[in-house]
């Protein structure tokens, strides 16, 4: 049974693990707002790019067309982007996600398919590196960046683009978290190279397919849209991932909060009896003493 000196230095210790929880869970709230307002003002501009760019993928289906459009031909080799976070304290936030790619990867291996893998955020690479190190080709760490911009999913975009182009894959898919709220985060995967051809939504009759007439040419604006399309897919999915870890990590904190708080109060009950128990033990000795004289 611990000593009263190891229960009060313990519940000591849970009271400053509280303060530093419910700190933290404050932090992240205050960070939740911002990147959830990011989040959701960049939606209506990604999903009107891919509803584009959807579109134009139908009409290059038949094989011709830029060549993101409509692929190499082959989807033998296929690139998964995982997209994490750069820390933890966040429930199963990076898990989730992992454990999407981790059966992204056995489905594909299962049909014979060629994998390769790129990581985004430090957790996500150290949990595929566990099973998966010889596939991986690459890393990006945002470790120092304090708030993702455009410009960190336009360098993610050059390198995908310049190893398509030197064949190094067929095709690419991300994986991220889309954020719904601070108790749902819904881990994605989504294709950005090759752009995935429309589906037919409901109510959307066949006639009323948009057609689109470029100028001043087809080829030179798919030229400056398409790499844009993939920088902003990603860009999409960054800002979708900072909301859904501020929003699990916020949550995790609450949790871990209140599990202290029952925690000590726990062990303040069983500091409470072990002293009346030694002040009880010592009465009577004392009483024991006193009759002995």
């Amino acid at each position: 049974m611990p000593s009263l000196k190891d229960l009060k230095n313990r519940i000591e210790s849970v009271k400053n693990t509280r303060k530093i929880t419910k700190a933290m869970q404050m932090v992240a709230a205050a960070k939740l707002r911002r990147a959830q307002e990011a989040a959701e003002a960049g939606r209506p501009y990604s999903e009107g790019m891919n509803k584009v760019m959807r579109s134009l993928a139908a009409a290059a289906a038949d094989g011709e067309g830029p060549k993101l459009l409509a692929g190499t031909g082959s989807d033998q080799t296929h690139l998964l982007v995982v997209m994490t976070a750069e820390r933890g304290l966040c429930g199963g936030f990076n898990s989730s996600i992992v454990k999407l790619a981790r059966q992204k990867i056995e489905d594909l291996q299962a049909l014979g398919k060629t994998v390769k893998i790129l990581t985004v955020g430090r957790k996500g690479r150290d949990q595929m590196k566990r099973e998966f190190e010889d596939l991986m080709v690459g890393h990006v760490d945002l470790s120092d960046v304090k708030r993702v911009g455009y410009e960190n999913a336009t360098a993610i975009a050059r390198d995908l683009l310049a190893r398509y182009e030197a064949g190094e894959f067929d095709v690419a898919t991300i994986f991220f978290s889309r954020f719904e709220s601070v108790i749902s985060q819904v881990p994605t995967e989504a294709q950005i190279i090759p752009v995935a051809p429309a589906e037919a939504e409901a109510g959307e009759e066949e006639s009323g397919k948009v057609v689109y007439e470029f100028e001043p040419g087809e080829e030179e604006i798919l030229t400056e849209l398409l790499p844009r399309a993939v920088a902003t897919q990603l860009f999409s999915a960054l800002l979708e991932n900072a909301a859904s870890e501020q929003g699990a990590r916020m949550s995790a904190m609450d949790n871990a909060t209140r599990n202290a708080g029952e925690m000590i109060d726990k062990l303040t009950i069983q500091y409470n009896r072990s002293r009346q128990a030694a002040i009880t033990t010592e009465l009577i000795e004392i009483i024991a003493g006193a009759e002995a004289l």
